[in-house]
């Protein structure tokens, strides 16, 4: 099922996921989270503490806009899915207005992929919010992290700070995938896909 445009400004839940702590904040398993922080900055909003184990905050896309509720899991990357799930209970938000904001091993370093469901290719955040959700028919946005380079294990890659050429060019990854959250909850997956997807 397609994600249908907009209609009324009706909520989005947009989950950034990574690991809680400031040893974690610059790891690549963390970019979805820096993600929701591009978006909060856009919209001057800022996050709080939920009672669903998160941080929390709130903002619309433009005047009219969708509502987004930005939501950052306070667990770890493993047990992301109780929070999701607590908080479409809260909000009452169903689970196709769920955008999912991770990191992916198998897209290019720079480059932002859309899709509804698929299974979790082994993202254990994935895999527990699918367990915890009861579906895996949610919006992803994948933020492409690359393959480790040589014979690094990808469990080390993953939890491992950007390195100096990519830090320079992570603005701009944080920005189109962040553009493509917008997109998503405005314009519909299709659109979205056909601007995001095309070559550039």
């Amino acid at each position: 099922m397609d994600a249908t445009p907009d209609e009324g400004g009706v909520q989005w839940l947009v989950v950034g996921l990574g690991n809680p702590g400031a040893d974690y904040a610059g790891n690549r398993h963390n970019v979805g989270q820096m993600v929701l922080a591009e978006l909060a900055d856009r919209r001057s909003a800022s996050f709080r503490s939920h009672k669903a184990n998160a941080m929390v905050a709130e903002a619309r896309t433009g005047i009219d806009g969708p509502r987004l509720v930005l939501a950052k899991p306070n667990s770890f990357m493993n047990l992301s899915g109780g929070p999701v799930a607590a908080l479409l209970r809260f909000y009452k938000i169903p689970t196709e207005r769920l955008i999912v904001v991770h990191d992916e091993l198998d897209i290019p370093f720079d480059s932002v992929r859309l899709k509804r469901g698929g299974g979790h290719g082994g993202h254990n955040g994935l895999r527990d919010i699918i367990s915890a959700i009861g579906t895996p028919e949610f919006l992803r946005v994948r933020v492409g992290i690359g393959r480790p380079p040589g014979r690094q294990p990808a469990a080390d890659f993953v939890l491992r700070d950007f390195g100096s050429t990519e830090r320079a060019v992570l603005p701009n990854l944080l920005a189109d995938a962040a553009d493509a959250v917008e997109s998503l909850a405005a314009d519909g997956l299709a659109a979205a896909q056909q601007r995001f997807h095309a070559p550039s």
